[in-house]
């Protein structure tokens, strides 16, 4: 091949082909448990976290919901993933050989926001969410029936592998996911780069700004116990007894059960058996089930 900018161009468009196709046919599952927010700064501040609003009858003159200020900020970060490829690989028509790395760079693009949020999943117990509490707790601010103040719990210990609950039918979602700039592939190819220059090199490489922070706890709860059907009974308890700071109900319907895959049988049992020990499955289809190896 002859090394002209023309023809390194043209390798690139190919490069940006196959990476931008393996980037969108790679399956995740973040979205179904993330709020996505488009950033515009270097952080982004969300003092509306823990305010419920509500309808109420219409009398007089509005009634302002105020919202509180819990000043949670999720900063942004930078992110790279840079491969070096010989100049002597075009020179000798090779470098189609990198064909599948570049795809697997596209791959790692689509999946590095899954490993971001269940990372952090993973640490809920011990990361502070916008309440000063970690995002799963016993001892969070919460309501009674009467407004009241009480603590409540979206938490219970245990020493096996954790297992989590969510209602991910509402607007806000246990995370959010804050992007700042898509992940975008990118090459330095020109005779004066500095690495072209020194090592006889192109680089190809992708770059995002993102990060991940907590939403809501009310619409997750985290267990450590076995996953039994009186432990996921009582998570689902907890979660649907929570309540605004006007004492009703936030209308928590918890739909969605997350296990690593040591979990896997049980989750399937719990879900879709028809009977448990001999005895009707009163939970059968009461939750979806996601299975993910990087909850493990």
């Amino acid at each position: 091949m002859i090394i002209d900018q023309t023809n390194l161009d043209a390798a690139f468009l190919a490069f940006k082909m196959l990476f931008q196709g393996a980037l969108t046919a790679s399956p995740t599952t973040y979205s179904r448990i993330v709020t996505e927010v488009s950033s515009s700064t270097k952080e982004e501040k969300y003092p509306w976290l823990g305010t419920t609003t509500r309808f109420r009858e219409w009398v007089g003159a509005r009634r302002i919901q105020n919202l509180q200020t819990h000043g949670f900020t999720i900063v942004n970060k930078k992110f790279e993933n840079t491969i070096g490829i010989k100049r002597d690989e075009f020179e000798d028509d090779s470098y189609g050989i990198y064909s599948p790395i570049i795809q697997q760079m596209g791959q790692d693009s689509a999946n590095h926001p899954d490993i971001l949020v269940y990372n952090l999943l993973k640490a809920g117990d011990s990361t502070p969410c916008y309440d000063g509490q970690n995002f799963f707790d016993t001892d969070h601010p919460g309501f009674d029936a009467n407004g009241a103040d009480i603590s409540v719990s979206n938490y219970q210990a245990g020493s096996g592998p954790a297992w989590v609950v969510m209602d991910v039918s509402k607007v806000v979602k246990p995370i959010i996911l804050q992007k700042r700039r898509p992940y975008n592939f990118v090459a330095r190819t020109k005779p004066d780069d500095p690495r072209v220059f020194d090592m006889d090199e192109y680089l190809y490489g992708v770059d995002a700004r993102l990060n991940v922070g907590f939403g809501l706890w009310q619409f997750a709860f985290m267990s450590k116990a076995p996953l039994t059907a009186d432990n996921y009974k009582a998570a689902r308890a907890a979660m649907g007894s929570l309540r605004g700071e006007n004492g009703d109900s936030i209308g928590v319907m918890p739909n969605l059960l997350i296990v690593p895959p040591s979990l896997e049988g049980d989750a399937n049992t719990l879900l879709k058996a028809d009977y448990i020990s001999a005895t009707s499955n009163v939970w059968k289809g009461t939750a979806e089930m996601l299975v993910s190896s990087r909850f493990a």
